[in-house]
């Protein structure tokens, strides 16, 4: 059984890579914004001692389980989630609050029970696997159920942490898309979420919004039988987690429009809508919980024109955590986007590796969300065409897992080129796992 000690603050950095060279009347940079916070320990026993309990050292945990009917064929995978579920379970750190949600077309409270939560421990540990193995199939699904029940559970403990995991196999059939969608709105920046679809008749589409909105990760097991070693590994990042709603704040000098803000890696996910105003020409963007890790984002800002040999910052990003009082407590770390205006023309016309790479594997999520779209839709040539150009951007950025599920769906011809013929007969899990993790990416070599 993990009992991992609760690790120590985490320290951040701000690295901002970028071609600031601009031709004169040129208004757009980009840059490729790194986010490292180090110093807090993971996982693997980490050996400083747990913090003082109190509203910034502790985490919450909800597992939301999907018990509905489906989940009985076959019976194995009632099994596997309940399985999965006390492997999570004995991973919790001694200390966390945590719960257990069965869902159907409603969502039950499994252990403790009485609208609050357990903390961690040996015995509640084993009260809690105990009450698993009551868990039954039988019923339909409303994750939005799930998803409110979850927040008013994690929102009774005074932590600085809260976190989800849910399980789904199915499409969400008992309530409307519109309260799915009130749902998550309703508990997006309250607590973050990881989403993962177990075998192969869920909608991926429904699964990825939860992660997206919340701030999480989304995957498939296709096989059940990997649920367990996909859950430790979900509680062990959630475990390694130290800072809370850290934003990103990216301050603008007069003049200057954020055209957008993105996260690149791990993952392509976009911020750009999610700004809440913070000030003067400042705005954050929500990044979720932190541990040991570096992510890294694109800030694109369109500046004014300028004449040859002008320069300015164009941005200044930042880190912080907003207070609920409208203040914000600043993480200490920096970085400088800036513009210079030259009549040097192999200056101003390089594009930085960084950001040729990242544009690549937006454009390469973009390609095969597209292509998979036109493939549904019987559109062969628009398909092959998008899958095609997929299959050139995952080999010429070396995203060599991408490149592998993609020609799982298409005969490769020439990569290079793009070159693709659709496969006649793809199996719905190799299909669902493209979707799925169409929006990895791949870390470009600084």
């Amino acid at each position: 059984m993990a009992n991992f000690s609760k690790p120590s603050v985490p320290r951040f950095s701000v690295d901002v890579y970028q071609n600031e060279y601009l031709p004169e009347g040129g208004r757009e940079v980009d840059a490729i914004v790194t986010v490292t916070s180090t110093g807090g320990g993971t996982l693997a026993g980490a050996a400083t001692a747990p913090r003082p309990a109190g509203p910034d050292a502790g985490a919450a945990v909800a597992l939301m389980v999907d018990c509905s009917g489906s989940m009985d064929y076959p019976p194995t995978k009632m099994r596997n989630a309940r399985d999965a579920t006390a492997a999570a379970v004995d991973t919790l750190r001694d200390g966390v609050h945590f719960a257990v949600i069965g869902g159907t077309h409603v969502a039950k409270e499994v252990y403790p029970g009485g609208g609050r939560l357990a903390v961690a421990d040996a015995g509640t540990r084993e009260q809690a696997k105990q009450a698993l193995r009551r868990l039954s199939a039988g019923g339909g699904t409303a994750i939005g159920t799930w998803l409110r029940l979850a927040d008013r559970l994690l929102s009774s403990a005074d932590v600085a942490i809260r976190h989800g995991i849910l399980l789904t196999d199915g499409r969400n059939e008992h309530e409307s898309a519109e309260d799915l969608k009130a749902a998550l709105d309703a508990c997006a920046g309250r607590f973050t979420c990881d989403a993962r679809g177990v075998g192969t008749d869920w909608e991926v589409k429904e699964v990825t919004s939860i992660a997206s909105a919340l701030l999480g990760s989304a995957d498939i097991v296709a096989d059940p039988a990997g649920l367990a070693a996909d859950f430790t590994r979900m509680m062990e990042t959630a475990m390694g987690k130290e800072v809370a709603d850290v934003a990103l704040r990216v301050w603008t000098p007069v003049g200057t429009t954020i055209r957008f803000v993105k996260q690149v890696a791990p993952t392509v996910e976009e911020l750009t809508g999610r700004r809440t105003e913070a000030g003067p020409r400042a705005g954050d963007y929500p990044t979720g919980s932190w541990g040991d890790e570096s992510r890294d984002y694109h800030v694109c800002v369109e500046v004014p024109a300028a004449g040859l040999g002008q320069e300015m910052l164009a941005a200044r990003v930042s880190l912080v955590v907003p207070q609920p009082d409208g203040s914000a407590q600043n993480l200490g770390a920096q970085g400088l986007v800036r513009a210079v205006w030259t009549d040097d023309m192999t200056a101003s016309t390089s594009i930085n590796p960084q950001v040729a790479h990242y544009t690549g594997q937006a454009e390469l999520a973009q390609a095969i969300q597209e292509g998979l779209d036109l493939r549904k839709a019987g559109d062969i040539d628009g398909a092959t065409a998008k899958l095609g150009r997929a299959v050139q951007l995952a080999g010429a950025s070396g995203n060599a897992d991408t490149a592998k599920l993609l020609a799982k769906v298409v005969d490769v011809v020439d990569a290079a080129t793009g070159t693709v013929r659709l496969k006649a007969k793809v199996a719905e899990a190799d299909e669902m796992t493209l979707e799925t993790r169409s929006t990895k990416t791949v870390r470009v070599k600084k």
